[in-house]
């Protein structure tokens, strides 16, 4: 019977440990600050992926976002791979950035998207050195598919 009970508490220790290391590993999270962005790549050996977006006006994008940029099994890989950086140009009124965010995003948009394409993403190392870039919503485009694109890149680099 004691040795019942030890083999039930240590399961139940072993579930809990699981569980706490699984709410640990949170899935990333887009940010606005390209040099913060570049920092944190640099110092964690990750890329930089950066997406511009029309989130109130650009239908491709919103796609984009939601179906694969946004999705869970992205975000869990991205985690440990990337610095996740959104530039996004809202037309409407009520969606409106701050002065200094529009002023960060048009100067990211000169540097990494000169024709002005949305969606346009990019891969970037830690120094700025594009990597690859994907224009608008590719049709055969997953979750998926992207992580394993992008971990051929690296890879390749």
């Amino acid at each position: 019977m004691l040795a019942e009970n030890l083999i039930f508490i240590k399961m139940k220790l072993l579930l809990t440990a699981f569980i706490i290391s699984c709410l640990l590993v949170a899935p990333a999270e887009w940010t606005t600050d390209f040099s913060k962005a570049k920092t944190e790549a640099s110092s964690q050996h990750k890329y930089i992926l950066l997406n511009f977006s029309g989130s109130d006006w650009c239908g491709p994008c919103m796609k984009l976002k939601k179906e694969i940029l946004d999705s869970d099994a992205f975000l869990q890989y991205a985690e440990t791979k990337l610095v996740l950086v959104r530039a996004d140009f809202p037309r409407a009124k009520k969606n409106r950035l701050s002065p200094e965010l529009t002023k960060h995003n048009e100067a990211l948009a000169e540097k990494y998207n000169r024709e002005g394409k949305f969606p346009f993403t990019v891969l970037i190392d830690a120094e700025g050195k594009v990597i690859r870039a994907w224009e608008g919503y590719p049709s055969k485009m997953t979750a998926e598919n992207l992580k394993v694109e992008i971990e051929g890149l690296v890879r390749a680099k």
